[in-house]
């Protein structure tokens, strides 16, 4: 699994694309439905909202993120970084920037590589 982090709109989907002709990857966006078809990789768009409306739906978005990654081994999840900045009044939206914050933590412990893009340009960090 490849966890790749960065800002809005900076370019993380296209960097993640560029390393593979685009027949290879099914992108799912913000979402983990959906079927990956024999001999396609999956790419997991915008994982940071997907975990917003499992948070909503009362849902463990932890839980159904892990079983989703041994089931897709080779998967690449794209989050936008969302912790970095001014703490909102609303606590849901603090409980959400928490966990995902967490989740994303958890992730790049068990991800074999790790990368933060800034303007299109990938720094792996790990």
């Amino acid at each position: 699994m490849k966890l790749v982090i960065g800002g809005f709109a900076q370019g993380k989907l296209n960097y993640v694309l560029q390393d593979s002709s685009l027949d290879a990857w099914v992108v799912l966006d913000g979402t983990l439905a959906g079927g990956v078809p024999q001999g396609k990789r999956v790419v997991v768009n915008h994982l940071h909202q997907w975990i917003r409306e499992c948070l909503r739906d009362g849902a463990d978005p932890e839980k159904e993120i892990l079983a989703f990654v041994e089931r897709n081994p080779q998967c690449v999840l794209i989050s936008d970084e969302i912790g970095n900045g001014i703490v909102p009044l609303d606590a849901f939206e603090r409980e959400y920037r928490e966990r995902t914050g967490r989740i994303l933590i958890r992730l790049a412990g068990l991800a074999e590589e790790v990368v933060r893009v800034i303007c299109g340009i990938g720094q792996k960090i790990k």
